[in-house]
């Protein structure tokens, strides 16, 4: 397959990494490999490397290449949800007594799989605050194995510098995880500050149409910020990862694989109109007296714009916001706009409103990670921002 030199652009990346044209018929688009087995020349003679489609498909494999790419990474690989991307990671590092430390404004599901699911099989965890250093060391134990980040962090928008939070799991021999499906490869590149490993929800940003699901992980060769040496132990644990996915069967299927190969390719442009439409929403919520605050890094006011404008080239398509009216208005301002529409997940070209308290993170009302009933989430997509701004204001009217 084909793949771009790391020093190539990021656009020429996402359009070109594993989308090498069809050599049969010299078709642009790589064909989709609608197939669950291979024919092999004799026994154990495979063709490509491929046996089964569990095991691998090419469609997938452009989709893993494109991913790696993006990232600048070692090894990608596609699975058929975010959850289940996360969920492979941490059965393949993680024993019963082992220790996850967790940010305490993370993805719902993300909490809810290491509480409920992992906590089950006897794998404890710390929720804290990771824009916090010191909170974070204080937090780490000898049996911790994994810091999980999600920066900027869902919904409250907290920013957690990668870069430092590496040092410190390096230093006490962490794994370093870092979400990355808020900001995208298009704005945040982790790896390059130190991460270990990289998980998206793909159906998110990286698909960017609402049209498909999908997750993925990308392992880095493990150097830090400055650059340093390879880690050799975490291509061991890429190996793992791919053994643990192709052993419990979480992958994409071949349709999937192309929806997500097809939405990376305009990633960097939309993310462009992304962050510039939702700059504009933020300022302009920013000054209602209706509105308690907002949360976007983007903002000057927010506590770690500094920070988000060093480790980002942009500020993204999210942002939340906390009614002055508490969560009366909150849910009456999420039931009220029109272009915004209320649905859960987020990052495709449509608007989208989310009640987090009730929809994507009501999983963890009760616990550290609980979200206030006053904020409400949107998706702010890539329509022309006039019409955004006046389904805004509209809606702030009739509270």
């Amino acid at each position: 397959m084909n793949t771009p030199e790391k020093s190539m652009g990021f656009d020429t990346r996402a359009i070109h990494a594993g989308q090498e044209f069809d050599p049969t018929t010299g078709a642009v688009i790589p064909p989709i490999y609608a197939t669950s087995t291979y024919v092999q020349d004799g026994i154990g003679g495979l063709r490509g490397g491929y046996e089964y489609s569990r095991g691998g498909n090419p469609t997938r494999t452009a989709l893993e290449t494109q991913l790696a790419a993006l990232e600048g990474g070692e090894l990608g690989l596609s699975f058929a949800s975010g959850l289940a991307a996360e969920d492979a990671l941490l059965r393949t590092v993680l024993a019963p007594g082992d220790h996850v430390v967790i940010g305490n404004d993370v993805y719902g599901g993300t909490h809810r799989l290491i509480r409920k699911v992992h906590g089950a099989w006897g794998v404890r965890h710390t929720t804290v605050d990771t824009s916090d250093l010191d909170a974070v060391r204080a937090a780490i134990e000898s049996s911790t194995k994994v810091l999980w980040i999600e920066t900027p962090s869902n919904p409250l928008m907290k920013i957690s510098d990668v870069a430092a939070l590496a040092e410190l799991g390096r230093t006490a021999g962490v794994l370093v995880v870092v979400d990355n499906t808020f900001a995208s490869p298009a704005l945040q590149q982790p790896l390059a500050l130190g991460a270990d490993v990289i998980v998206h929800s793909t159906t998110k940003y990286l698909g960017g149409h609402s049209d498909v699901v999908g997750g993925a992980l990308v392992f880095g060769a493990g150097l830090d910020a400055s650059g340093g040496s390879p880690r050799p132990e975490l291509a061991d644990l890429a190996e793992r990862v791919t053994f643990t996915q192709f052993a419990a069967g979480a992958v994409s299927g071949p349709f999937d694989a192309f929806l997500t190969s097809r939405g990376i390719k305009t990633l960097g442009v939309r993310m462009e109109r992304h962050s510039s439409n939702a700059l504009a929403i933020a300022r302009r919520l920013d000054e209602h007296p209706g509105i308690e605050r907002v949360y976007y890094p983007g903002l000057e006011s927010h506590p770690g714009h500094e920070l988000a404008a060093r480790q980002m080239s942009g500020f993204g398509g999210m942002l939340s916001i906390s009614l002055a009216g508490g969560g009366d208005a909150a849910r009456r301002f999420a039931e009220s706009t029109e272009l915004f529409q209320l649905a859960e997940s987020l990052g495709g070209v449509e608007s989208l409103v989310n009640y987090p308290s009730e929809m994507t993170h009501a999983s963890v009302k009760g616990t550290d990670a609980e979200v206030p009933e006053s904020v409400v989430r949107l998706s702010v997509g890539i329509e022309d921002v006039a019409d955004l701004l006046a389904d805004i204001d509209g809606a702030l009217a009739r509270l």
